[in-house]
């Protein structure tokens, strides 16, 4: 399993770079992870329509636990039936996210590992915006102070993070539990810790995530 994951890290790795040639390696990045985005549409598409579902299905499902609260068995059995008349079930939506975790750990792991395959990871010595891609905001700050310009590239980004995270978290709405719609604001936190390619990567697949949320999920979804 290990070879395989190794295998398929090193041809996302070598595609990146080859595309990192052509049109460098912030641009490479960006262009990749669309396209694995793009790729995975279906997917979310499939999640979407199952969450959609739910929700419109949410208030029958309430009314059968209430009515069947002491038969656990006579409760599984209607609420699959109720699902099955929607052509889906109340799992829906589990095996396409399952489904996407894999890709995302791969372009993840092109980001932040200074080896692949047992070779130097080559992008993270590229540069976006004159700071290295493998440079991390402490060592920014550390080298410019928090106002030299390395340190206001990452500064730039986590304004970036910070307004996507503000937008997920209003569409996520009331209903959710306050502690749930501070989720979005992890991204300014992990980017602080991780090299400029990876923060990159998690500014264009949060910016995806939040134009993807708009279009397939009802509000407060």
């Amino acid at each position: 399993m290990s070879a395989i994951y190794d295998a398929v890290l090193g041809s996302a790795y070598r595609l990146i770079d080859s595309l990192a040639s052509l049109t460098g390696a912030a641009l490479a990045i960006i262009l990749f992870t669309l396209a694995v985005r793009l790729l995975l549409l279906p997917l979310a598409v499939r999640q979407a329509r199952a969450a959609r579902i739910r929700l419109r299905l949410a208030p029958k499902v309430q009314a059968l636990r209430k009515r069947y609260a002491r038969d656990p068995e006579r409760l599984y059995r209607e609420t699959s039936k109720l699902y099955a008349a929607e052509g889906t079930s109340a799992f829906a939506g589990i095996g396409p996210a399952l489904a996407q975790a894999p890709f995302f750990m791969i372009a993840y792991r092109v980001f932040v590992s200074a080896t692949i395959a047992g070779h130097p990871n080559l992008l993270l010595a590229q540069s976006a915006l004159g700071v290295p891609l493998g440079e991390h905001f402490a060592a920014a700050v550390a080298g410019g102070g928090l106002f030299g310009a390395p340190a206001l590239v990452f500064l730039g980004l986590f304004a970036l993070l910070a307004v996507l995270a503000y937008v997920t978290s209003r569409r996520m709405g009331e209903v959710q539990p306050r502690l749930l719609r501070l989720l979005p604001f992890g991204t300014i936190l992990a980017a602080a810790f991780l090299p400029l390619a990876a923060g990159l990567y998690l500014l264009v697949s949060t910016a995806w995530s939040a134009a993807e949320r708009a279009v397939l999920y009802p509000k407060a979804a």
